[in-house]
């Protein structure tokens, strides 16, 4: 692991609530279709960087967008979210190698799969955490 760390949902809500950022590398089809964490209640506005687009293409400007949009004080903690924690690991990655301390939230924002398919067991959204659905 090249990052700071693997973390549960409820474990990045406390690390929102104590002044670090979050940062959702899902696309923006999941962001208006699933819904978006909600946090409104901690001291930073989320940022919003797709790591791949529609397709599974990746996103070539996410170190630049990361760098333009991300905290100036590096020592400020980021929180990588995706959808069930594979693609914001490798975003956690990269933001590590910018020099930011990064977690990667390992249930992701809509959890794995249950015995029928549904996301309906974890993550971000089944953990009860605070979610926008349906907007950006």
């Amino acid at each position: 692991m090249s990052y700071a760390g693997d973390i549960t949902p409820l474990e990045a809500w406390e690390k929102l609530k104590s002044g670090a950022v979050l940062v959702d590398v899902r696309t923006e089809e999941e962001w208006a279709s699933i819904g978006i964490p909600d946090t409104r209640q901690t001291d930073n506005d989320p940022l919003f960087i797709p790591w791949v687009f529609a397709g599974g293409i990746p996103n070539p400007d996410f170190i630049n967008e990361l760098e333009l949009q991300g905290p100036e004080d590096r020592a400020t903690e980021l929180v990588f979210l995706c959808r069930s924690g594979q693609r914001s690991a490798a975003a956690a990655s990269a933001a590590t190698n910018l020099g930011f301390t990064a977690f990667n939230v390992v249930e992701g924002f809509e959890g794995a799969p249950g015995p029928e398919g549904l996301r309906n067991v974890n993550g971000w959204k089944n953990r009860g955490l605070p979610t926008n659905v349906g907007q950006e």
